[in-house]
């Protein structure tokens, strides 16, 4: 990939932001955190709120590529990349593809299981679904989950049976598909990885039952470690599992992908994001830090990957 050495070279950019997820202020924080570094750095970059005339708008703006920082359904589930590959703008992050395998937990999972991968069982479930079958395959406590929604929402930690149920209801308010994993005890990593490198990696320690919505974006009592408390050869083989996974679900430029180690020591992969969170409390600048980038030259390696040599250019 050819680096870029002035900012006239990205051309007009559009910063592709908000949009209708329920993530929609974390990326409006987002988006507004990277335009400004955009423009600090004398990027030619402009917001776009992502709306029904995003296809409009683009046009209209003349446009040489685009930023995409839109969090959750629209944006990471590839409906705004397949707008985008069908008008021909180059873009930063993964393609159309990449977006939908990721996205879904439960593809994502079947496909790393099929690629050797280690990740915690799961099962696809409903309203429906018998509770003492599923208690039997999963054992307790069990984590349900929508399917395609991000930063945690409508996910919760059940350790009764009998509230399960209503955890799976919780759920299909966010999404019609829902899964229920099998909780793993240890503690939380997650790996960024940015075009073809894993960063340095982080660990995460939250008061809370899990690294939940509130604890990702609100909380001033989670714990980030990063450096982890992995030794080299454990952070080593973490960064290269990231990577292999990243690869694995065909993902590109830039993204996060997020495990839990157990108590012997095993990682265990959770989820891959696409588009991660680029907030005050976000994990890829946290990491990039450690690596020597500070947030503008982050936003700057993240654009660059719009520019040839990726799936996008």
């Amino acid at each position: 990939m050819n680096l870029i050495k002035t900012a006239s070279e990205f051309g007009r950019v559009a910063v592709l932001m908000g949009g209708r997820s329920a993530e929609r202020e974390i990326s409006l924080k987002s988006g507004h955190a990277v335009l400004d570094a955009l423009l600090n750095q004398g990027v030619n970059a402009h917001k776009i709120d992502v709306g029904v005339d995003v296809s409009e708008q683009l046009r209209a703006g003349h446009f040489d590529r685009a930023f995409v920082i839109l969090h959750g359904r629209g944006g990471e589930d590839g409906e705004i990349q397949g707008v985008l590959q069908s008008l021909g703008l180059p873009f930063t992050g993964s393609d159309m593809t990449a977006a939908v395998l990721s996205m879904n937990k439960n593809v994502s999972k079947q496909l790393w299981q099929q690629q050797g991968f280690p990740t915690a069982e799961f099962e696809q479930v409903t309203t429906e679904t018998d509770i003492e079958n599923l208690v039997h395959k999963l054992g307790l406590p069990i984590i349900i989950k929508p399917v395609n929604e991000g930063s945690s929402i409508g996910m919760t930690k059940v350790n009764s049976a009998d509230d399960l149920k209503s955890a799976i209801t919780l759920a299909t308010k966010f999404d019609a598909e829902v899964i229920a994993e099998q909780w793993i005890h240890g503690e939380e990593y997650t790996v960024a990885i940015l075009n073809g490198y894993a960063l340095p990696v982080i660990q995460l320690k939250t008061p809370h039952e899990f690294y939940d919505f509130e604890a990702k974006y609100q909380s001033n009592t989670t714990e980030y470690l990063c450096p982890s408390d992995l030794s080299n050869q454990d952070e080593t083989q973490c960064q290269q599992i990231a990577l292999d996974a990243f690869e694995g679900l065909r993902m590109s430029g830039w993204g996060r992908v997020d495990f839990m180690r157990d108590k012997d020591g095993q990682f265990y992969l959770l989820e891959a994001n696409s588009i991660p969170g680029m907030t005050d409390h976000s994990l890829v600048p946290m990491a990039a830090k450690q690596a020597g980038l500070n947030f503008e030259q982050l936003v700057w390696a993240i654009l660059e990957t719009s520019v040839g040599g990726t799936s996008n250019g």
